[in-house]
This record gives C-alpha cells, structure tokens and sequence, in this order.
C-alpha cells in the first residue's frame, strides 16, 4: 500500500474537536500510522480571520488518489465544510482536509495534483509534516526537511501541547 499524507487545518468553532473528528473519520480511508502535533497557525491571504490549528497524518491507503481524495472531501463534508462559489479562497473554515502526498507520484489532473502545488512554500503545511515525514522526498529534489528549512517566513507556525492529542488511532 502507498505512503500517503494529509494535511488538517481548522480555524473555525473548537478546532481541536474539528481536528479531533477528521482523523476519526479518515481512519476509514487510511491506515494512520502517526498523527503530528497541533500546530497554531498565522492566516495567510486573509489576514482577519482566526488561527488555525493544522496537523497532518501519514498512513497507508489501498484507495488510488483519486478515490482517497473523494473520500477526504467527503469527510469534510461529513463534519460541515461547504464548497462552492460563496468559500473564500485561504478563508475561514470548520476543517480542510489536503492530500498532500501519494508515495512519490506526480499527478496534475482538473482537481488533483500531487504533491500538493503549494506546500513546499507554506509553513504550516510543512511543519506538522516534518514531524512524521522529515526525510519524505517532495517532488524528488529535496526532502521535507529542506522544504521547511527554505520556506518563506508567514508568521506564527508554533507547536502547541493539547490534552487529549493526538487522538487515538484505532
């Protein structure tokens, strides 16, 4: 089965609880094998909105990308997130659930492109991955590590210790 990792984030109501009940509901796609810290994140593009909180999970699927994906957007409806023309792009929302990687596939399909097209530049996507992941190559030029090393300082992306994280994983 394929190495795989999802981002988390959710800036809106308990975030904890938000994040709590993704990883809970993933299970059902995933094997999670380790599940990162939560990390208190600076909002990017829009700036007037809450931090977020963001973690991220590395497991194994027998789903291909595709599916999986189906399956993740699911999930975030499931737990109330709706897409459409009203969702701010880098808005608030209950919870955002991204594949980020997919073993060492590149795919760049309408709707799906792995790795994930922003992540190598975006700090809070990079550090909870670096906790699970730091040697997982991106793109096959440089590891996770490296990424965070090079990534462009956005503000607050600090590690936080929550009671109750992380959530059990069966």
């Amino acid at each position: 089965m394929p190495d795989i990792f999802v981002g988390l984030g959710s800036n809106l109501g308990d975030r904890q609880e938000h994040l709590r009940r993704a990883v809970l509901a993933v299970r059902d796609s995933v094997a999670i094998t380790r599940v990162s810290s939560v990390w208190l994140t600076e909002p990017i593009g829009l700036r007037e909105q809450p931090f977020f909180y963001n973690a991220a999970v590395r497991g194994r699927s027998d789903l291909d990308p595709r599916a999986l994906l189906d399956a993740l957007l699911s999930v975030e409806r499931s737990l109330g997130r709706r897409r459409g023309k009203e969702d701010v792009p880098m808005g608030p929302r209950t919870i955002d659930l991204d594949l980020l990687l997919y073993d060492d596939l590149e795919i760049d399909e309408p709707g799906l492109v792995l790795p994930h097209p922003r992540m190598a530049q975006r700090r809070f996507v990079l550090a909870p991955l670096a906790e699970i992941g730091a040697d997982v190559r991106i793109r096959r030029d440089r590891t996770v590590a490296e990424a965070l090393a090079e990534a462009p300082d956005a503000g607050t992306v600090e590690r936080l210790h929550l009671e109750g994280w992380p959530p059990p994983l069966r």
